[in-house]
């Protein structure tokens, strides 16, 4: 674990996740920024923007570099890396990044909203052979044979993790930049999954080209993970992070703010709840 105590860390970079930390950067916190080399890809996706107040008929790609220019200015470094684990231990918050853990007094999740659809069967096999992070479970599957599914190419790290402890990888991306040739005991396969099966634990993964995988364990990359995968714990509504007016979720010291509050997904309400939340989240670390 990371030896400093940090005040605060922001998980996300998208506009609520960088509102936050214009504002935890305004109010002298030390705190880190997590978020993943494109930082909201959704912004950059819209033509035009009408409804943002001050940057009428604005790219969204325009608007999104603006945003990131003025995280620059303030000296803001965004790491970019995923968390994989955000667990409340006493009166503190250890956050589990791959190898590396960080401790915080307060944290603020602001990661979005959910990407891609859950494949058949994969949130009854959570944990009996579907994970998120293999670098947290990995281990389990020394000399055994695994699917690793990756929505971005930055799960690729993981699978080369993989590749040093498993048999035998079957790696099915599902998106463009592909990594080649990562081990001889690495299969890439080009197909969408479309079940997994099993017993009490995994045993096969469906393809929709109706081949069938005999693994024991499937390791799942997306960039956002399912907020209750993400925080055990947490209380959600509807898919989404269950908040109040302050934007504090169930865990003290916990705030969420962003699409990942639920509807409405509107760039105006992201930046005021990362406003608020860091806000909040302030006075709680001044409280405690």
């Amino acid at each position: 674990m990371s030896e400093e105590l940090l005040d605060l860390v922001i998980v996300g970079c998208g506009p609520a996740g960088l509102s936050a930390a214009i504002n935890a950067k305004i109010r002298k916190q030390n705190f880190i920024i997590f978020g993943l080399d494109f930082c909201s890809p959704k912004l950059s996706w819209a033509p035009t923007i009408d409804n943002y107040l001050g940057f009428f008929k604005i790219k969204g790609e325009d608007l999104r570099q603006k945003f990131l220019k003025h995280v620059e200015d303030m000296e803001i470094e965004i790491k970019s890396q995923r968390v994989d684990k955000i667990l409340k231990i006493d009166k503190h918050f250890m956050l589990q990044c791959g190898e590396k853990n960080y401790s915080a007094k307060s944290v603020i999740v602001a990661t979005g909203v959910e990407s891609g659809k859950k494949i058949t069967g994969e949130k009854d096999f959570i944990g009996r052979g579907v994970s998120y992070c293999a670098t947290c479970d990995g281990p389990l599957y020394n000399d055994k044979v695994c699917a690793m599914i990756t929505y971005s190419s930055e799960g690729e790290e993981e699978l080369k993790f993989l590749a040093d402890i498993c048999s035998k990888i079957y790696y099915l991306p599902q998106h463009e930049k592909v990594l080649e040739n990562v081990s001889e005991n690495v299969e890439r396969i080009n197909a969408k999954p479309k079940e997994i099966k099993g017993g009490m634990m995994v045993e096969k993964l469906i393809l929709e080209d109706g081949k069938e995988l005999s693994v024991d364990g499937i390791f799942i990359y997306r960039p956002n993970l399912p907020p209750d995968q993400l925080v055990p714990g947490v209380e959600t509504e509807s898919k989404a992070l269950k908040v109040n007016r302050n934007l504090e979720t169930n865990i003290e010291g916990l705030f969420a703010a962003g699409d990942c509050t639920g509807a409405p997904y509107q760039l105006g309400k992201a930046v005021g709840e990362g406003q608020t939340a860091a806000l909040n989240a302030v006075k709680y670390i001044a409280k405690h």
